[in-house]
């Protein structure tokens, strides 16, 4: 079963509120570049996980979800989308979800137009919610603006950067990922009118499930393979990105000088070494255990959420992370 049935959530509302965002824009030729760019993009698979975590979050207010929460959850998977276009530019990925990147199918300029366009559209959304009661809507367009940028960010700034600290890590992943999904629960609970605490439940709920699922896709960089990937198997380290599994490796005498070794000009085979080296040590064990206390963390919060029958849902949810193989 799929995770939207799983959770019982409409997925057409949702995919059809998506395609709203640019239909709806009188400023953009629903034939040009940009609208059909964004929806082969939006379209192009993907499970919806931070729409879906809208809904789910608004299941624990006191009114029934209505099309704010639905443009709410339109918003976030914008937002994602955006993400993934500059993301795949900085990262020089070739492939997303087994098909080419947006950027190698427009060029580079008109890549980072679609994905600008698309973060100011979500901003430009959210801006019509403008009563005290509705400023909540805006930390998601501060995720669009600030944190997601500034984990593109630091992730730039520590390209092959060995001697990056967990701590360092940690905060680039929660910047990255984590506070994205936390911010969806959160404010998909507040569009349905929940409590202030226990909209914060959810978002330490859902930033914990964001961490664990950002240490899972490191892990996975090591353990897939490119079929199930949508892009060549140890794609991070090629790239430069010094992950979980790569920083408990670090922590080997033995690994530790190989794996500095490698940087942009090292060849396919040497980084198919490191890759099997990191995969010979205990560096993946130690990442799953992050990953799993990020869960048990989660699972703590569930059990605070008890008196919702929706808390359910969110068991939905920590089943699905905890046995995702991608």
């Amino acid at each position: 079963m799929k995770l939207h049935e799983a959770l019982n959530i409409n997925l057409h509302e949702i995919n059809n509120e998506i395609k709203n965002l640019v239909a709806r824009d009188k400023d953009v030729p629903k034939k040009s570049q940009l609208a059909q760019s964004i929806l082969e993009l939006t379209g192009s698979g993907g499970k919806r996980l931070r729409p879906l975590m809208v809904v789910v979050g608004s299941r624990f207010g006191r009114k029934p979800a209505g099309r704010r929460t639905l443009q709410l959850a339109a918003a976030a998977e914008f937002i994602h989308a955006a993400s993934l276009i500059h993301d795949d530019i900085i990262d020089k990925a070739e492939r997303r979800r087994g098909e080419p990147a947006l950027h190698m199918k427009t060029g580079i300029l008109s890549a980072v137009h679609i994905g600008n366009y698309m973060s100011a559209r979500v901003i430009e959304l959210l801006s019509k919610y403008s009563g005290d009661r509705e400023r909540y809507v805006h930390d998601l367009s501060s995720v669009a603006t600030a944190q997601l940028c500034l984990g593109e960010y630091q992730q730039m700034e520590h390209v092959f950067d060995y001697d990056l600290t967990l701590e360092q890590y940690l905060e680039k992943s929660r910047n990255k990922t984590a506070l994205l999904m936390a911010t969806c629960l959160k404010v998909g609970a507040l569009s349905a009118e929940s409590t202030e605490e226990t909209a914060q439940l959810l978002y330490a709920f859902g930033e914990a499930l964001g961490m664990s699922f950002q240490i899972q896709d490191d892990i996975l960089d090591f353990t897939q393979s490119a079929d199930v990937l949508g892009k060549p198997a140890g794609s991070d380290l090629r790239h430069g990105q010094v992950t979980l599994p790569v920083l408990f490796a670090l922590q080997d005498p033995q690994l530790a000088p190989v794996i500095r070794r490698i940087g942009p000009a090292s060849s396919s085979g040497d980084i198919a070494h490191v890759l099997e080296l990191v995969k010979g040590s205990d560096a993946l064990t130690r990442a799953e255990a992050v990953s799993q206390d990020y869960l048990s963390q989660a699972a703590a919060i569930v059990q605070q959420l008890s008196s919702f029958p929706a808390h359910a849902d969110l068991e939905t949810l920590l089943r699905y992370f905890a046995g995702r193989d991608r």
